[in-house]
This record gives structure tokens, sequence and C-alpha cells, in this order.
């Protein structure tokens, strides 16, 4: 079996060679003569099946493992001969010929390795920015917030409209053509105009009302309602107000401070302004990194450094950017696209630059992590999945399942390495 390498840059080489039909032969007896000594098959005792039985019961797979000997054989003795340490290749190879001939099968493959790049300089390139500040404003804003959202609502003690807002406790049943309809009655209910709880149109009807006074409130279910029979229907409410509630807010004192700190029993209010002032900045602080600092330090660290990638991994990301985009496509675009491939060919051209300079970045924060000593534990991956979750409404087990059924882990790990990473050189304490 010949074979040449040919080292395209320092992270490629192409491994072309000749795979004679001898080469597969030999192969097949070797698979056949093993097998035949781990078959049972009627007529002959366990481990003593002759080799051209086990080929003729097993023709084609017998060739296709034998091809795929050779084939790994061949790829081993490129990477032998170029030097490429087995630990350092990425991904899979990319075949860029597998042509059978009546004698030999020709190939051409080529073999990835991770770039190794000096990464001196860095710290040059690192942005500078201001930092943020909280103002006094801001702060009693916030105060005045948080003193809203902890206040309990209370029976107004004066006779009022309803308002937007409102807490109201009211009783109603639904029709629908003139037919009470199940699950579309209660009595004594609490509800908050605006809190979006009811059918589109409900709530704002009920603004206005007074106690006692009874009220037809006509609505439409919407189209994607969850009970079939009423998706899409026009629906009668008769509805009675029996009570109004207003929140009362909370005095912003040392109190409303020890409530909203229970950690600390001795809490005052300067310590919760000086709590609320950490936050608005942590906040700002956040908003800069997101919006400006993140993507200027990429984009520098992009330019800064010059190595070449690995094929197979750009080629990765263009198929992921091509998948993202057909995703926002009408089945007209994707129909075209599948009677058109040289659209496919050119939409890939469009978007490399972007995924060579996705995966130069991946690249680049991998190595200044190492550098940086900075790492992410599985741990602080499922504290960050669990929050979101949290945060979402969703159950974190669930997520945390579907994140690992779509090998979106590591893309996670890479992002909080990322963000730690960027939070270090940037200065910030996020």
């Amino acid at each position: 079996m010949k074979v040449t390498v040919n080292k395209i840059d320092d992270a490629n080489v192409l491994v072309s060679g000749t795979i004679e039909n001898s080469v597969i032969a030999q192969n097949v007896d070797k698979l056949a003569a093993k097998a035949g000594k781990e078959m049972k098959v009627d007529g002959f005792r366990k481990g003593k099946v002759p080799a051209h039985v086990v080929k003729k019961m097993h023709g084609e797979k017998l060739v296709q493992d034998a091809e795929g000997e050779a084939l790994r054989d061949l790829m081993d003795q490129g990477v032998k001969e170029a030097g490429i340490n087995a630990s350092e290749i990425l991904g899979q190879p990319i075949f860029k010929k597998y042509e059978k001939t009546d004698a030999a099968i020709n190939v051409e493959v080529e073999i990835s390795t991770r770039p190794n790049f000096d990464t001196k300089g860095y710290e040059e390139i690192i942005p500078t920015f201001e930092q943020p500040a909280a103002s006094s404003e801001e702060i009693e804003e916030r105060l005045q917030s948080l003193a809203s959202a902890q206040a309990p609502f209370q029976k107004i003690k004066r006779k009022r409209m309803v308002k937007d807002g409102d807490m109201t406790v009211i009783d109603f049943e639904g029709f629908v053509d003139g037919v009470a309809f199940a699950g579309g009655k209660a009595e004594k209910f609490s509800l908050k105009i605006g809190s979006g709880q009811f059918i589109p149109g409900f709530e704002e009807q009920i603004i206005g009302m007074e106690y006692e006074e009874e009220k037809t409130i006509k609505v439409t279910f919407p189209e994607t309602y969850q009970a079939k029979d009423l998706a899409g229907k026009e629906a009668e409410f008769k509805v009675k107000l029996h009570e109004i509630q207003e929140q009362v807010p909370a005095a912003i004192d040392d109190e409303f401070a020890k409530k909203m700190l229970q950690d600390d029993e001795n809490a005052t209010l300067e310590m919760l302004k000086e709590k609320v002032k950490d936050q608005i900045v942590a906040e700002k602080v956040s908003k800069i990194y997101n919006d400006e600092l993140k993507p200027k330090l990429i984009e520098a660290l992009v330019e800064k450094f010059d190595f070449a990638l690995p094929g197979n991994i750009v080629e990765q990301e263009i198929d992921a950017k091509i998948n993202e985009k057909a995703r926002a496509m009408s089945q007209e675009e994707l129909n075209d696209f599948k009677e058109h491939p040289e659209k496919v060919e050119a939409l890939r051209d469009e978007v490399r630059k972007d995924a060579a300079d996705s995966v130069k970045a991946t690249f680049i924060v991998d190595a200044l992590a190492k550098k940086e000593e900075i790492s992410v534990n599985d741990q602080e991956v499922t504290q960050v999945i669990y929050y979101e979750a949290m945060m979402h409404g969703q159950n974190p087990q669930e997520m945390i399942k579907y994140y690992q059924k779509n090998n979106l882990l590591p893309a996670i790990k890479m992002g909080m390495i990322e963000d730690k990473l960027f939070s270090k050189l940037l200065g910030l304490h996020q």
C-alpha cells in the first residue's frame, strides 16, 4: 500500500494512497478466518466454520469491513509519516477522494490537527472602559420598585372604579352560544388587572367597574387556546365585582431592609442601599460587557493572531451556520436551495469567513484560558443550567437532559470559560 503525505498548512495534511485489491482480499481472508472461529453454523462444530462458508454468508459485510480496516491502516501510516501526535488530531477526517477502480481504491483524505500558536501580546489589545456608577436617583427608584413589589394588597377604604394594577375579587361564568362550558365558572376569584392571566380583552373590560356591579364581557378565545373545543370561539362572561384591592407601598426604612436582607438580622437601610447600588452597577457592567467589551475583545483577538485552522472544524461551523439560516427559511426557499446546489455552495462561501473567525476565536480562548488558569467544572455548568431553568419556569432536570441529548453542554462550558477569561482580562467583577 503506497502512501504519500502533503502538508497543506500547520493544521492540515493531505494523505493520499492506493489500496490494492490484494490488500482487501487479504483482509477479507483474515476477517473470515477470525469470524469462523466465533460463529455457530449448522453442520459445523462451533469455531470450526471454514472461511469460504463465512464469505458466502457475509461476503458483502466482510468486504466493507476489509476496506475499512485498510483505510484505517492507510491513515495510520500517513499520520506516522507526517509526524503527527494522535492526541492532536481533531474531529473526523475529510475525504477528498474515494475512487474504486478494477484494481484498487484511490484515496485522498484531509486530516486536521489542533493548531499551535504563540499567545504573546494579548495583554496589549484589551479594550479600556469607564467604570459605571449608580446615581442616588437610580438607587431611590430601585428601592421604590422593591417596596412596590413587596407591598401587600389591601381592600380599599374608599369606593372607586377598578383601574389597571388593582387586585379584584369577582364571580364569573362563561358561555359559548348561550351554553355554559366546563371550567368557565368561579366565585370570589382574585384577579390582578393587567396580569394577562385571563383571555385577551377580559381584564381590560373589568377596568371601570364598581363595587357589586354586574357586567357581561365579550371576548374571543385565541386560535391556539389549549381547550380545542373553545379555540377561536366567541364567548360571554357574566361578571360580578365584589372587591377592589390596591397595594400599599411599604415604608422604606430599617425594618424594610431587614425584610429584604433576611440573612443579616442587623441590616439597615444604608446597607440595603449599598446592596442596591452594587446590583445596579453590576447590571450596567454586564450590559457594557455583552454589548461592547466582549465583541470588541473577540474582534481584536481574532485580528491579533494568525494561524492555520483545522479544515474539518471550519466545515462543521459552516454547516452549523447554514442550518441556522435554514431554520429561518420558508419551505419555498428551502426547496429552491434543494433544486439549485450551486446556491448552497454560494451560501457556504458567504458564511465561510464568519465561521473561520468563530473557530479561530474558540482556539484563542482555549489557549488563553489555559495560560490564565481559567477553568469551569461540571458542577458550575449544572448550576448555570439550573438557574436558567428556574428563571424561565422550566424543569431543571429536563433542561439538563435536553442539553445532554443534543450535545450542547460543551458549548455552554466553553461560553462560561470565555466569560470568566474575559472578565479577568478586563478586570470586571460580574
